[in-house]
């Protein structure tokens, strides 16, 4: 396949931070120094104390906000994204991201802060950048989020959120995929895939 028009979900699709949420988390005395885990986890853990819904937005406006620089790019993403530009698959990114974040007094910019990132890890900026910076997209809710996927007439995308997908207007033309582990996923008209590697050899197999 392609020459396709493939559109990806940035936070948790493209930008890992299992990381940076467990370091912010115990940094702020909010876990316990020997706790580990993934973002969901540290999510979970916070929810199950009480006023932890305001210590967990106060966590993730910091961690997408000043924090990011600590985030790490999905391993095998940057394989696809070569991919996509040999084949001259045009790419996007559209994301459902406010441009500030809750519990953030510094009000920093989360979106120029996400382009920040980009730009960092190569993703934008250079000749062999796949992405450009026109073609990325925040939007401020999930209905925002779907009226742009459907406005780019894309043929695939990519996200980590069943919600997403499963949105009553989403176009059920586009090949979906959601990124996440097939064992632990909800059943659906989109196709879950545990990898990049897995995401590539699905799309550019054919």
């Amino acid at each position: 396949m392609s020459r396709v028009r493939i559109g990806i979900d940035f936070d948790n699709t493209i930008i890992c931070y299992d990381k940076v949420f467990a370091a912010a988390a115990r940094d702020r005395g909010l876990i316990p120094g020997e706790w580990t885990g993934l973002k969901t986890d540290v999510r979970d853990y916070l929810r199950s104390k009480p006023g932890g819904e305001h210590a967990w937005q106060g966590v993730q406006g910091w961690v997408y906000g000043k924090g990011i620089g600590g985030a790490e790019i999905f391993p095998g993403l940057s394989d696809f994204l070569s991919t996509c530009r040999q084949t001259g698959s045009n790419v996007y990114i559209v994301s459902h991201k406010t441009q500030f974040g809750h519990q953030d007094p510094d009000r920093t910019d989360l979106r120029a802060a996400a382009r920040d990132w980009m730009q960092g890890a190569g993703l934008i900026g250079t000749e062999h950048s796949a992405l450009s910076l026109d073609d990325i997209y925040f939007e401020d809710t999930l209905a925002a989020k779907v009226d742009r996927i459907a406005g780019l007439e894309l043929d695939i995308f990519i996200d980590d959120l069943v919600d997403v997908f499963e949105q009553p207007h989403f176009p059920r033309q586009i090949r979906s995929i959601l990124f996440a582990n097939p064992e632990t996923s909800r059943h659906g008209h989109y196709k879950p895939l545990a990898t990049w590697a897995d995401i590539r050899h699905e799309v550019f197999a054919a």
